[in-house]
């Protein structure tokens, strides 16, 4: 599957893979920083998600194979690759995959193991959202209020509007929600065992839970050249609640050995 994408700079691959209900352009300020350092970026739009297609299936194995695809298709040699929660689960099953292919990988707030179901409330809440009614932002908006309360994340979500009709005023969501709906368990999976000596960066938010104490020996198991850095004061959208610390730890490690 051919990927949207969006490019900056020119140098070394480095390859952003947003999470679940992202979109490439909730990385551009970072990008444009990271390009500035001599970087050759490219953040992807993963496949049921921003300008990328849509398909019915929908799981690690093939969004890997689309990372596969791209780096093919633009030839880039020795890439790093980062990857924000669901991006960096991507990013683990694609080094697991195809070893040998990324010099460095960049796996940001989550870790191998499986996850429960945890998004239920948003998954209603963006169902509940009928854009045969519904004509604006601030009507979407009042429909995701009964069911969130996070400020941040219905923004996040309300992002991902646009209009799919402008001659019949009609609205819809970027990404492919009934897709995503349906196939919601195969995003919470663990990695496929192996493992891989690639120079490993694992971030991880203080105050998030997505990577917990008992999660380090998993990545032991999987990357043992796997390092591990902390972003205090954050939450799991580090690159969007603390990109300064974020792009500074990322650089450092980059820049490494």
């Amino acid at each position: 599957m051919k990927l949207a994408y969006r490019e900056f700079g020119q140098g070394q691959p480095l390859i952003i893979m947003h999470g679940l209900f992202g979109q490439s352009d909730n990385w551009n300020t970072l990008a444009k920083q990271f390009a500035e350092k001599g970087l050759h970026v490219f953040t992807l739009d993963l496949r049921n998600h921003g300008l990328s297609p849509h398909s019915d299936v929908w799981n690690y194995e093939v969004m890997a194979d689309d990372l596969k695809e791209f780096i093919d298709e633009h030839q880039l040699k020795d890439p790093i690759i980062l990857g924000h929660s669901m991006g960096g689960k991507v990013t683990m099953f694609f080094e697991l995959k195809y070893k040998g292919i990324a010099a460095k990988i960049i796996v940001a707030d989550i870790s191998p193991r499986a996850y429960e179901p945890h998004h239920d409330d948003v998954l209603k809440a963006l169902n509940a959202v009928d854009f045969t009614q519904i004509k604006n932002r601030k009507e979407a908006e009042a429909v995701l209020n009964t069911y969130l309360s996070d400020f941040g994340t219905k923004q996040f979500l309300l992002k991902n509007i646009y209009w799919r009709d402008t001659e019949n005023n009609i609205m819809d969501w970027r990404f492919n929600l009934k897709t995503i709906t349906k196939n919601y368990n195969s995003i919470g999976v663990a990695v496929p065992n192996g493992n891989s000596n690639v120079s490993t960066l694992v971030v991880r938010g203080e105050r998030s839970n997505y990577i917990e104490e008992s999660d380090l020996a998993d990545f032991k198991k999987h990357f043992p050249n796997f390092k591990l850095e902390t972003v205090l004061g954050s939450g799991h959208w580090i690159h969007a609640e603390k990109p300064k610390e974020f792009f500074e730890v990322v650089m450092l490690f980059i820049r490494s050995m």
